[in-house]
């Protein structure tokens, strides 16, 4: 039998790197391997029962087979039923905290570092997973689908961002904002490497719920979006943090050097015109976040403005 705080990270690891797409019996032996292996390499090198040095055979041999029973054959099991009910809620509300993080990772100052392979929703663990070659072949495709896509869209990308969405789980919304926000920041090096950072303050009910701030270099500029906190955020319902049932009149407070713009969202085409939010202190996030889950709204750019973004009614 594993020791307490060993069987307790046995469980997060289940959770957090059980496979998107349902497991077979051949899945989900190769699995178990790959969490025994796991096991293995994270009891020995805390320390506590055994270690590579000094290891202890008996308590590994029993670690490993309580994997073995943990994770029978087939997924016809009661502690499996109640393990996936509850791996498949965290993983909903996973998706969009893992959204918001790549989008940081690309616009905070610095700069933004990708493991490869990781353009796709990747569930592998440290070790020995982060051995196993990546699929290239599968991303090049994935990426050449996006930019075919992008093409054919014109100014209004609406529709893919909300087919993206709706597959969510298929890992190309990811591969999607890292290829817009990769090819706007190589078509604004300054910006990025020379801009200065402005946080953004956000009122309203649902105000902790969001992470904003603003880069500024000179004519150009850019507004980043993100959620925090989603599951308390849709009171436990598993819906996308968007629009503005989920927001309500929660809205961003602009830095004067960055009101008084139009903005394009890069993701849905949809732009942010200063005469659409008049009426209120700020763009509403539930508009800004309207279509898309996170957002990056550009300026300084020769795209016309087509479109305001909608607001809530008075």
């Amino acid at each position: 039998m594993a020791g307490r705080n060993d069987e307790y990270l046995l469980y997060q690891t289940l959770l957090g790197a059980w496979p998107a797409e349902p497991a077979g019996a051949e899945a989900l032996a190769e699995f178990r391997g790959r969490i025994a292996d796991y096991m293995e390499k994270a009891t020995k090198e805390a320390k506590v029962h055994t270690s590579w040095i000094n290891p202890n055979e008996e308590y590994d041999a029993a670690v490993r087979q309580f994997v073995g029973r943990l994770l029978p054959g087939a997924e016809a099991d009661p502690f499996l039923d109640d393990l996936l009910a509850f791996q498949r809620r965290v993983a909903f509300f996973g998706t969009f905290n893992a959204l918001a993080q790549v989008l940081l990772k690309l616009t905070c100052p610095g700069v933004p570092d990708f493991y490869q392979g990781t353009e796709l929703w990747d569930l592998s663990l440290v070790d020995p997973d982060n051995r196993r070659p990546v699929d290239y072949r599968q991303r090049r495709e994935v990426l050449a689908e996006l930019r075919g896509r992008i093409g054919r869209a014109g100014p209004d990308l609406t529709p893919l961002a909300r087919d993206l969405l709706a597959s969510v789980a298929d890992g190309r919304i990811k591969a999607y904002v890292i290829l817009q926000a990769l090819g706007f920041r190589r078509a604004h090096t300054d910006l990025f490497g020379r801009g200065s950072y402005l946080s953004l303050e956000a009122i309203g009910a649902e105000r902790d719920h969001v992470c904003a701030f603003g880069r500024l270099h000179g004519d150009d500029a850019v507004l980043v979006v993100v959620p925090r906190l989603v599951a308390r955020l849709t009171r436990g319902a598993e819906q996308p943090p968007i629009g503005l049932e989920v927001w309500g009149k929660t809205c961003l407070l602009l830095h004067p050097q960055l009101a008084g713009r139009s903005y394009r969202n890069l993701f849905t085409g949809e732009v942010l015109a200063p005469e659409s939010y008049r009426a209120t202190p700020g763009p509403l996030v539930g508009s800004v976040l309207g279509q898309f889950p996170v957002a990056m709204l550009v300026c300084g750019e020769p795209d016309a403005c087509r479109a305001s973004l909608p607001q809530a009614a008075a």
